[in-house]
């Protein structure tokens, strides 16, 4: 028996031809490799970056001493007008530690083989009332970073800014132009006795 119904019959397509496949491998060939290149230049570069050894700076020094930048006069002889008078204020001479410490450091870089413990000696004294290039503070900073001739030898760029703060403020300690309660003792081998630290046990 027959079947009546009718079968769809659909158009059968053309069979690709031969030489197409081959002209699509042929022109991606090119474009494979040209990507491939450019990924494996990328994961080069990402892994040269990454072998690059972090600097770190372990031990950072403090910043050289530079000059106050005001303007720091050494004498009132001047010409033209009078120009206003600039101080700068030193904080250091209201810390009773700083004041310590630039007593130390006055020892520590022998400022007192010019200057003795303030009397004088090849440099001028620093304990009386004259000074040859001014007793404000900023004067004695720039004295300490610039020198002066005749001896004065110039710190700039050698001592780190807050210890010649620190020095200029026990300097003028020395002539009583520092708050009491900051100033430093003296210290024990310029006392008139020995100190009870130093003393040895009787026998």
């Amino acid at each position: 028996m027959k079947n009546s119904h009718p079968v769809a019959q659909f158009p059968s397509l053309p069979a690709p031809a031969r030489g197409s496949s081959e002209s699509c491998r042929a022109t991606g060939q090119p474009r494979n490799r040209a990507t491939h290149a450019l990924i494996l230049t990328l994961c080069l570069l990402a892994a040269a970056a990454a072998c690059r050894r972090e600097q770190r700076q372990l031990r950072r020094s403090a910043p050289a001493s530079t000059r106050t930048g005001g303007i720091v006069r050494n004498a009132e002889l001047q010409p033209g007008q009078p120009w206003p008078e600039v101080t700068v204020r030193n904080v250091s001479e209201e810390k009773a530690y700083d004041v310590n410490e630039g007593q130390r450091l006055y020892r520590a870089y022998n400022c007192n083989g010019c200057h003795a413990n303030g009397g004088g000696g090849i440099g001028p004294p620093l304990m009386d009332d004259y000074w040859i290039y001014g007793s404000h503070p900023e004067n004695i900073h720039d004295v300490i970073l610039e020198g002066r001739p005749n001896g004065m030898p110039s710190f700039a760029g050698k001592l780190p800014d807050y210890q010649v703060w620190e020095i200029t403020a026990y300097v003028r300690s020395m002539s009583g132009l520092v708050p009491k309660n900051t100033a430093p003792a003296r210290t024990d081998h310029m006392q008139t006795k020995i100190s009870e630290q130093s003393k040895k046990e009787e026998q």
